[in-house]
């Protein structure tokens, strides 16, 4: 038998890895997406004014620093709302499992049963645990919610947060390849931006392989390859506009 000790620990370790995954994945969506973006518009504007040395050094900070409040004042904006949805998603479907609960027990009851034979249970073990899971309303809704529909509990989902973290994060990644451009000229400060910007989605990403199931080298190398990937294009966009303009 588990101790309740044991019990709290186990709730506590399961709580702890449940919100470093959120935290993680909030950091990893603004910065990365910071990152990648501003690069992109900075290294599009560096290559214009290479080009194009009328357009003047100036268009690459004050260009940059647009896409950077920008950026990150949409990122917050897309996870405050993407976070309220998903938290009125859960408690609208949770209402109406309890209101289904309330009206037809029978078939919430036989959802149960049949839920629990397509893991393997038969006979009276399978009555046993249909029995224990429906003379308890609070766990017989919680199974509904997390077998039948595939939905966790939202009460930790704290949407001005995650607005708040992910925007913070998209405004610090946003920083890093422009940074370069306030201490030197344009073309001086080419290369430092994309290896700034390299290590940050390297770095980036193989913490998320580390954190997660993936190899670091590998999640680290996918996601530098997409931010590189998009900033040349970026570059090479700047570049032609610059020699047409």
């Amino acid at each position: 038998m588990v101790s309740v000790s044991n019990r709290s620990l186990a709730k506590n370790h399961i709580e702890s890895h449940a919100k470093t995954g959120s935290f993680l994945r909030q950091v990893i969506l603004g910065g990365q997406d910071g990152v990648v973006n501003v690069l992109g518009i900075v290294l599009g504007l560096a290559g214009a004014v290479i080009i194009n040395p009328k357009i003047g050094p100036s268009a690459v900070i004050v260009g940059g620093l647009a896409a950077t409040f920008a950026e990150s004042i949409s990122m917050a904006a897309v996870a405050f709302t993407s976070g309220k949805a998903q938290r009125d998603f859960y408690f609208r479907e949770l209402e109406r499992e309890k209101q289904e609960m309330r009206d037809y027990p029978e078939i919430e009851r036989e959802e149960i049963k049949v839920i629990y034979m397509k893991k393997g249970f038969r006979g009276s073990q399978l009555e046993a645990i249909v029995d224990k899971i429906c003379n308890d309303d609070k766990l017989w809704l919680e199974t509904m919610m997390t077998e039948e529909l595939g939905l966790s509990e939202s009460k930790d989902i704290k949407p001005l947060n995650e607005g708040i973290l992910v925007g913070l994060s998209a405004f610090a990644g946003s920083l890093i390849p422009l940074v370069s451009f306030f201490f030197t000229s344009v073309q001086s400060a080419v290369i430092p931006s994309l290896l700034l910007s390299s290590i940050a989605l390297f770095g980036a990403g193989a913490y998320k392989g580390k954190t997660t199931l993936g190899v670091w080298w590998k999640a680290g190398l996918e996601m530098l390859i997409i931010g590189m990937s998009a900033a040349f294009i970026g570059y090479a966009v700047g570049e032609w506009a610059g020699g047409v303009f």
